[in-house]
């Protein structure tokens, strides 16, 4: 009777300890040589896991310089440059913030002053209905005829009145024009009031009828007198087509001497009156001009 088992070599336990032993490698003595150092292997777990903490975000946080547990080198080039683009991002957002809120706080000033200035030219209109930022422009209420007019007015005003555009000019015509003046009449007023506007070089003869204390004259230097007090630096006699009028610097206001004869632009400085005459007098923060000195090819 015939089977179908197949039998094979029974190898006892201590034939396989034999097999070993003449299997392992021994030393000049006989002796068996065991390593000193074994060779460790990561198990499957351990591999999975160090996989896992290598790119998980927690896992890459304060890495510096150090090479990354469980990482390769091209894992690890992945994470330093995942950690360097958010870096920039953080830094991108942080100044998006801060130009964001200048911007909001540039803003917001702006709105405000513009703001105070409506509210003071609606107090400016309950005196002078012109002031009113509500107001439409007085040109758009004359006729055609009328503007041009006002325009070509304007246009020979702003030859002669320095700091002022073509188009404020004929708005203040326009306005004195449609409150019922003749168009010469508006010239001659607009002419007057603008020449003696704060920040303008008034013509001398018109000093009397400025109402502040500060004033900006030009002119020539026509006669110098000795001062009679040793506060008084210099004491001058200065005088336009218009006028004349006196000029005192005291050694306090640390100001350039004048010489006589010479021409001389005097912006910032006091308006006085002295036994009924006006006169002005210079300051610490007042400003000298010679428009002529240095031109010596003149």
């Amino acid at each position: 009777m015939s089977s179908n088992n197949a039998s094979g070599k029974v190898v006892s336990v201590d034939e396989q300890a034999l097999k070993q032993a003449d299997e392992a490698e021994v030393d000049a003595d006989g002796f068996e040589v065991v390593e000193e150092t074994p060779k460790l292997r990561a198990t499957v777990e351990q591999e999975t896991q160090a996989k896992v903490d290598a790119n998980h975000p927690d896992g890459i946080k304060e890495t510096n310089k150090e090479r990354i547990q469980g990482a390769t080198l091209e894992q690890e080039e992945r994470i330093r440059a995942r950690e360097a683009e958010l870096e920039r991002i953080s830094v991108r957002a942080e100044v998006s913030r801060q130009d964001g809120r200048a911007k909001r706080a540039r803003d917001i000033a702006a709105e405000r002053s513009k703001e105070r200035r409506r509210g003071f030219q609606k107090r400016a209109a309950s005196v002078d209905p012109m002031a009113d930022p509500e107001r439409p422009d007085p040109r758009e209420e004359l006729s055609q005829d009328e503007l041009a007019s006002v325009n070509e007015q304007a246009k020979r005003l702003s030859e002669k009145l320095d700091g002022w555009t073509r188009a404020a000019i004929s708005r203040r015509l326009a306005e004195r024009v449609v409150e019922g003046a003749s168009l010469m009449s508006a010239v001659v007023g607009v002419h007057e009031e603008l020449q003696t506007a704060p920040g303008q070089v008034i013509p001398i003869g018109k000093l009397e009828g400025v109402n502040r204390k500060e004033v900006s004259i030009s002119g020539r230097v026509t006669q110098l007198w000795d001062a009679d007090s040793p506060a008084i630096q210099q004491v001058r006699l200065i005088e336009d087509e218009s006028g004349q009028t006196k000029v005192t610097s005291w050694v306090a206001s640390n100001q350039p001497q004048m010489e006589e004869g010479e021409r001389v632009c005097i912006r910032g400085a006091a308006k006085n009156w002295y036994n009924g005459r006006v006169s002005v007098a210079l300051t610490g923060w007042s400003t000298v001009h010679f428009p002529e000195r240095g031109r010596w090819w003149e």
